[in-house]
């Protein structure tokens, strides 16, 4: 992990840890329901406030939590329109299997490029620390993902290039 990443990663770390303290919550309005807070949104009470942790205004994270689910919204670094190209394609590479994620949801909220969400089951099915783990290792690994393909796109531009001028040169 880079230096100028690391105190992003550790404030998504923190938060997110803080903010997955969740139990099983029946639903106000529905009898004999258990259905994610964050998502319903049915009753206000039980929405706590949403956290954007932001590194600039490409690049953001946005945490919101309930009392039986947190939806975590990430914004990808995209600085030039291959970059914005290629983050769409992937994350909707990945969106289209969201079932084998788990906690992806196969659609993302509006303004962020992919979301996960996780209710008090996840927690008690899986180990919480191995959660947050996760949101951070990919948030790592989608920058490093994207930037290798760039790389690569870029340089089978570059064969596909010489070969075109090749015909005209040699």
């Amino acid at each position: 992990m880079s230096n100028t990443l690391r105190p992003y990663l550790l404030a998504v770390r923190s938060s997110l840890t803080a903010a997955l303290c969740l139990e099983n919550f029946a639903s106000q309005v529905v009898e004999k329901h258990n259905i994610p807070e964050v998502e319903a949104q049915n009753t206000k009470e039980v929405l706590l406030n949403p956290l954007v942790i932001s590194r600039n205004e490409n690049e953001q994270v946005l945490i919101e939590s309930s009392f039986n689910s947190v939806r975590v919204s990430i914004r990808i670094k995209q600085a030039d329109d291959i970059e914005r190209i290629l983050c769409h394609k992937f994350t909707r590479f990945l969106m289209q299997r969201a079932e084998n994620f788990i906690i992806l949801r196969r659609k993302p909220i509006k303004g962020y490029d992919i979301s996960f969400l996780m209710t008090n089951f996840h927690t008690e099915q899986m180990i919480k620390h191995k959660l947050v783990d996760f949101i951070i290792q990919f948030m790592e690994e989608v920058d490093k993902e994207i930037s290798e393909m760039k790389l690569s796109l870029n340089a089978r531009a570059r064969i596909v290039a010489e070969s075109y001028l090749f015909q005209f040169t040699g």
